[in-house]
């Protein structure tokens, strides 16, 4: 199986991020302008790039095949956002990988903490983030979406 994983450089690479964002969006089936989506695909790379972001993108035969995002949240706090693998390319451990590459750049970053949302409906992702040792938390900010869950994981 030949796949990369990357981190996001080039305009290119962050143009085809953010048509992953769009597609994983669309795969949710609500709507994300509670949490300012259009504006967060406007400035992508400030929000998911150095010094206090990353983005990270996993190639399957020169196919772009998922990807997972780190922000800032606090000083010491990042956040996971829009971790996605198309769906052909799933059961094959890259959301796995794509996690543990994550964590392991957030606390590069310098993060102590990271924290990420899911809803319940989620069960694979919900699975996959307490195997990586994350924990519920409360709501740390709003969302109208009743099933939402928090989690947290010290790094």
């Amino acid at each position: 199986m030949n796949v990369i994983y990357k981190f996001a450089e080039t305009d290119d690479e962050f143009e085809q991020a953010k048509a992953l964002f769009a597609e994983y969006a669309n795969s949710l089936d609500i709507d994300l302008s509670f949490q300012n989506f259009s504006k967060e695909l406007e400035s992508i790379r400030s929000q998911y790039d150095k010094p206090t972001g990353a983005l990270l993108l996993v190639y399957k035969a020169g196919s772009l095949a998922g990807c997972a995002g780190i922000r800032r949240l606090d000083h010491d706090i990042a956040e996971l956002k829009r971790m996605y693998v198309r769906p052909d390319h799933r059961g094959l451990s890259l959301g796995r990988e794509l996690l543990e590459r994550a964590i392991e750049k957030a606390a590069l970053l310098g993060y102590k903490k990271i924290r990420l949302d899911t809803l319940s409906s989620m069960t694979k992702a919900r699975n996959l983030y307490e195997t990586f040792g994350f924990k519920p938390i409360d709501a740390y900010y709003f969302n109208p979406i009743a099933d939402t869950i928090y989690m947290e994981r010290v790094i």
